[in-house]
């Protein structure tokens, strides 16, 4: 079955265009054309992955993908911005948006992108009612079970999104090695291309907060100046 992907885009010129590149590589594409029929169709059709403009009528992409976050609706979001500030496309990311692109923008581009988010889901493990237990990763106060799609921080359930749930598990993965971030991004969010680190640095930022006790002083994921970051084991005091 087709992966199907919502566009929403008030520019019937960019809607078009995007809706007619997306259906040529095989997708399926339903569109919107305002931040409340998004929404809409979002909880009715159940889409793979919404292409989500920032600005629009009745309730804009950032309203919209708060919105979908707090219902816990976990539907990849790639948000479109036509803006150059720097502020925008970081509170994109960190209302729960999984990546962001900035117009204008080549189909070609648009498309790498909309793959690599939607590889995540193809590759995702699949849960057998009677597989028994399935064997998580720990690493002291962290506990992962990739096939749950489930992550816990001293007992309690974390609330994280999709691509913070992969970084997470991308980390412990490769607990104390250094990762720079053009790996991560690379793991991560599958970029054939050189992308923009700074996701990278927000997702860890959104991970900080969830996991450490002080974000300024980090005992899990540790900055390592000029490289990277690494995830290890905090030291005992």
């Amino acid at each position: 079955m087709n992966k199907k992907v919502l566009v929403v885009d008030d520019e019937p010129s960019i809607a078009t265009l995007i809706k007619y590149n997306l259906e040529q590589a095989g997708y399926e594409v339903i569109t919107a054309a305002d931040g409340e029929e998004a929404l809409k169709k979002t909880l009715e059709e159940f889409p793979d992955l919404l292409v989500l403009d920032w600005m629009l009528p009745r309730m804009d992409g950032m309203e919209v993908c708060k919105e979908l976050r707090q219902r816990k609706i976990p539907t990849p979001i790639l948000m479109l911005t036509a803006k150059d500030e720097e502020f925008d496309k970081v509170l994109g990311l960190e209302l729960g948006a999984d990546d962001y692109m900035t117009k204008p923008f080549s189909p070609r581009e648009l498309l790498a992108r909309v793959k690599a988010i939607l590889r995540r889901l193809t590759h995702m493990p699949k849960l057998e009612e009677d597989s028994g237990q399935e064997q998580g990763l720990t690493v002291a106060d962290i506990e992962i079970y990739p096939e749950k799609y489930e992550a816990y921080f001293r007992g309690s359930l974390l609330e994280l999104t999709p691509k913070e749930f992969e970084l997470l598990l991308y980390l412990m993965e490769n607990k104390g090695r250094v990762l720079t971030r053009d790996q991560l991004l690379s793991a991560v969010w599958k970029y054939d291309f050189a992308g923009d680190t700074r996701i990278v640095d927000v997702h860890i930022s959104h991970l900080r907060e969830k996991i450490e006790h002080n974000t300024r002083k980090p005992e899990y994921i540790k900055t390592i100046r000029g490289l990277g970051y690494k995830l290890e084991e905090p030291k005992a005091t």
